[in-house]
């Protein structure tokens, strides 16, 4: 950027709001989407409205949530679902795990708040709005929280459990493959090299084997566990993983500005 271009910081700060704000109202729209759909998925799967709406607001987990209403609907027992889904929540230990070391000063309540509203969605606005500032905006982070993420989501569950709740019988309308048809959606997206194809297709292949034996609750066990154990063991030479985790390419993604131990001498104080 040429030197008369350079923004005075209170600028700098406004131009990076701006720009979260338009790009949390594309992530808005998807999250609507899919936030109807869960609330369909939840009153087709049984859950009543209140159910519904308190796992949008206290679990929010956007795929975990889909996964839990597809294994109740599937009769799986509920430590069967608490361990199913906290695995696939697994990735939220690497996103808070990057952020907090933007996050140090705030305090530790508010630390606390901000972990519960962490998504994919509000990780991937906020860092890229701490990075443009080299810094952290604790106002941005609860717009891609709150504003982006968790508000659309819960307006939309509700809508779609009103929805559901007013169609009597789903079936007649094809909103019992609305669950099944946003799952492979979800996996479609997911799948960013080998280990995730794998993964897939071990995982789809042990779950339906393993179900015709011994029931659908187990078989959703089985593939939820052997799938991913299989996809890890991928070894990275054959992975074709474009930034691996681990890897330079990969803390990348997430370092702070001026985190390098090539960048600066280590002084002892940590990320500046």
């Amino acid at each position: 950027m040429p030197p008369d271009e350079i923004l005075a910081p209170d600028d700098a700060v406004a131009a990076s709001r701006r720009r979260l704000v338009i790009e949390a109202a594309g992530i808005v729209v998807s999250v609507m989407g899919f936030g109807f759909v869960y609330g369909l998925a939840a009153r087709s799967a049984g859950l009543s409205p209140v159910e519904a709406m308190a796992m949008s607001a206290l679990a929010f987990g956007g795929a975990a949530q889909f996964a839990a209403v597809g294994y109740v609907a599937g009769g799986l027992a509920w430590p069967g679902v608490i361990l199913l889904t906290a695995l696939l929540n697994a990735r939220h230990l690497l996103y808070s795990a990057a952020i907090a070391p933007w996050l140090r000063d705030r305090p530790l309540a508010e630390r606390a708040v901000m972990a519960h509203f962490l998504t994919d969605e509000g990780f991937a606005l906020s860092m890229a709005h701490f990075r443009r500032l080299g810094r952290a905006d604790a106002w941005g982070y609860w717009v891609a929280a709150i504003g982006a993420t968790f508000i659309p989501w819960n307006l939309a569950t509700l809508a779609g459990v009103l929805v559901g709740g007013s169609i009597p019988e789903p079936n007649r309308f094809g909103i019992d493959v609305i669950f099944p048809a946003a799952m492979v959606g979800l996996a479609v997206g997911l799948i960013s090299g080998r280990p995730e194809i794998v993964a897939a297709i071990v995982g789809a292949g042990v779950g339906v084997a393993v179900a015709l034996i011994a029931g659908p609750a187990i078989g959703i066990i089985a593939g939820g566990l052997i799938g991913p154990a299989v996809g890890l063991a991928i070894p990275a030479s054959v992975a074709n993983e474009r930034a691996p985790l681990g890897s330079g390419a990969s803390a990348e993604r997430y370092a702070m500005p001026g985190a390098h131990l090539d960048d600066e001498p280590d002084d002892g104080v940590g990320p500046r």
